[in-house]
């Protein structure tokens, strides 16, 4: 982009942010305060005792202020880490597919676009969390609304949030963020309460005019999702509880709570949707961001084990909390029956031992006084008789919890990485795994749901703010080491969205596996036939070993027909005529203008080689001697055998 474009493209847009700004008043949208506070109560009163039960379990999961007399259960957190650490390890991976003819070019690029955004935009880290958030609430949330763009530094990237369950709310009726395709089931508002900063409410999008910040408060109401998160954590953690009164003497760093809230509202007769920051317990309207361009939520969502038609899916501490209490009780009960044994309580005849002092050498030990009138004491002193807990009962009971969180959250001990009670053989035990992974790839297949969405919204995000002028540097590893390259909107978007395809890389892999070793037997047998285009199929297995474009190409330099084919296809995409030679190898160039679009010009010239593969069937005469090309011997490992050369593994 030259530096005059740039500059007068930064006027422009400085110009109507001006203009648009003159017009914003808290006037303009009046009666919008209003209208969120009744959509905030609504939910709220829905949605705040599954928020308290959520702050009880949060302290359950890591509490630090338990009773020190007494022993804390972990398999709420050890199930939760169990399914957390499988979900995270099994890393989806996103494939971009064009739609129409010529967009295969569009979808590499955007493959590789985003191999190098999931590392700009923090996913690994951010996939932590949302999976965190899902696993243990039931719904994770994840915003992706924001997209940074520098055309002075080439930096264009979307930038996601994930979104704190705790301090959310949304639709009593909605059972997703967006819904379908017509947005049945879909939120008609959410929002939820941020700490923001007075330059953070200065950078806000849409801010209005006649904000007086000695009249906003610091602290925030009754209703505060963000002040009793905030106390939850902190008490989990041991921490002493930030008080917002004090926020004052801080200055310029000094923090008010925020409601961020998303509606639909009527702004001169027309129904939008509008992004909304309010303040002081949502009765100060502080910016309102009309989405005009917008016809969804920038938003995804995902659940654990959704339920059909319903917002909150089941999440690990629903499966575990009972069960976490419950062994905690027997445990300590256990306990105490150990102490008891140890430490007992003795009766003593009061007529032979008038001096209780004398009893007391015998530390941590109970002795109770009875008048035996003249019975006989065995030696004075003997233990109290009591009732003897049932330990195996105790034990059954303690283990039967444990198994029932085991089989809801399919996290058996050796899944845990532990050794199994029992000694199973080896074919059960992969038995038992294959099982386990059987029910993981559904909790995979739903994230890779919302995966799907995530990719969809990041594409969207540089569809709506990517320019013509705009320009992406991107660096592609190659078997020659890296390369840049200079992409603009029309290398990244196409007239027509593309698909887009989520693999789990699990299964992924097994798959790889098994297309490889079928592959390979089926390559032993088509090779026989002289006729079999040797070369495709081992660019084909070339694949299945994971070898990159580049890295196939440097294994098998492209041929002269093929270099001359792809030449034409620039051709016949344009319309424009190719001509056919009697010395091209027709069947390579047949193959490789399957790649043009369908014009007249490609049509035709398609049309004329097919023709000249008849002519050279019935006068081979007028057509240059063909050389036999080698045929490679696989061995069963599907790898050409040379001499001294072993061949390597499939796998």
């Amino acid at each position: 982009m030259k530096k005059k474009e740039k500059e007068e493209k930064k006027e422009t847009e400085e110009t109507e942010k001006t203009e648009e700004k003159e017009k914003r008043t808290s006037k303009t949208y009046e009666g919008l305060s209003t209208q969120i506070q009744a959509e905030y109560d609504m939910a709220w009163k829905h949605q705040k005792p599954k928020k308290d039960r959520d702050a009880t379990r949060l302290k359950l999961n890591n509490n630090q202020k338990r009773d020190p007399s007494s022993v804390g259960d972990t398999t709420m957190f050890t199930t939760h880490q169990t399914v957390l650490a499988s979900l995270y390890n099994d890393k989806l991976t996103s494939k971009f597919a064009g739609r129409e003819e010529g967009d295969d070019e569009v979808a590499n690029n955007l493959d590789n676009i985003a191999e190098k955004d999931y590392d700009d935009m923090g996913k690994a880290k951010l996939d932590y969390d949302y999976i965190w958030d899902t696993t243990f609430f039931g719904h994770g949330v994840l915003a992706l609304e924001e997209f940074f763009r520098d055309p002075d530094t080439n930096t264009f990237l979307p930038v996601p949030e994930v979104i704190d369950p705790m301090v959310f709310l949304h639709d009593p009726k909605a059972s997703s963020i967006n819904g379908d395709r017509k947005h049945r089931g879909g939120c008609s508002f959410f929002g939820l309460e941020v700490s923001l900063t007075q330059e953070d409410i200065e950078n806000i999008p849409g801010k209005l005019d006649d904000i007086d910040y000695t009249e906003l408060n610091h602290g925030a109401g009754i209703k505060s999702l963000y002040m009793d998160a905030s106390e939850a954590r902190n008490s989990a953690q041991n921490r002493e509880t930030q008080k917002f009164e004090a926020e004052a003497s801080l200055g310029v760093n000094a923090s008010y709570i925020i409601t961020r809230w998303y509606t639909f509202f009527e702004i001169n007769g027309v129904i939008k949707r509008v992004k909304v920051w309010l303040a002081n317990d949502r009765s100060k309207l502080l910016a309102v961001d009309v989405l005009d361009n917008q016809d969804y939520w920038q938003f995804t969502d995902r659940q654990l084990y959704p339920s059909s038609h319903d917002w909150d899916g089941t999440s690990i501490p629903d499966l575990t909390e009972d069960k976490q209490r419950a062994r905690a009780v027997a445990q300590n009960l256990g306990l105490k029956a150990m102490e008891s044994d140890l430490y007992p309580s003795y009766i003593y005849d009061t007529n032979k031992i008038e001096n209780r002092a004398e009893l007391t050498r015998i530390a941590s030990n109970k002795y109770i006084g009875v008048d035996a009138n003249g019975e006989p004491l065995s030696n004075a002193v003997m233990p109290l008789v009591k009732a003897r807990p049932n330990m195996a009962l105790l034990n059954f009971i303690y283990s039967s919890l444990d198994e029932s969180a085991q089989k809801a959250t399919a996290t058996p001990d050796f899944q845990q990485g532990m050794q199994s009670d029992k000694d199973r053989p080896l074919g059960e035990t992969n038995l038992l795994a294959s099982r386990v992974d059987v029910r993981n790839s559904l909790a995979s297949k739903i994230f890779g749901l919302s995966e799907q969405d995530f990719w969809r919204q990041w594409y969207r995000l540089y569809k709506d703010n990517l320019s013509d002028l705009d320009e992406k540097i991107l660096r592609i590893e190659g078997p020659f080491g890296p390369k840049w390259r200079k992409l603009t909107r029309s290398n990244i978007i196409s007239l027509v969205d593309p698909d887009i395809k989520i693999e789990s890389k699990a299964e992924n892999r097994a798959k790889q596996l098994e297309d490889r070793a079928g592959m390979t037997q089926y390559l032993e047998i088509a090779f026989a036939n002289p006729d079999t285009n040797q070369r495709y199929g081992l660019k084909k297995l070339a694949k299945l070993y994971g070898m990159e474009r580049a890295e196939i190409e440097r294994l098998f330099p492209l041929t002269i027909d093929e270099r001359e084919a792809q030449q034409e296809n620039d051709l016949l995409n344009n319309n424009k005529i190719a001509e056919v030679k009697r010395e091209q190898d027709h069947n390579v160039h047949l193959i490789e203008h399957m790649k043009t679009n369908d014009t007249p010009a490609s049509r035709s010239h398609i049309k004329t080689h097919q023709q000249a593969l008849l002519i050279r069937r019935d006068r081979p005469d007028l057509f240059p001697e063909e050389k036999e090309p080698m045929q490679p011997s696989l061995n069963v490992q599907g790898v050409q055998r040379r001499p001294g050369i072993a061949p390597s593994q499939t796998s």
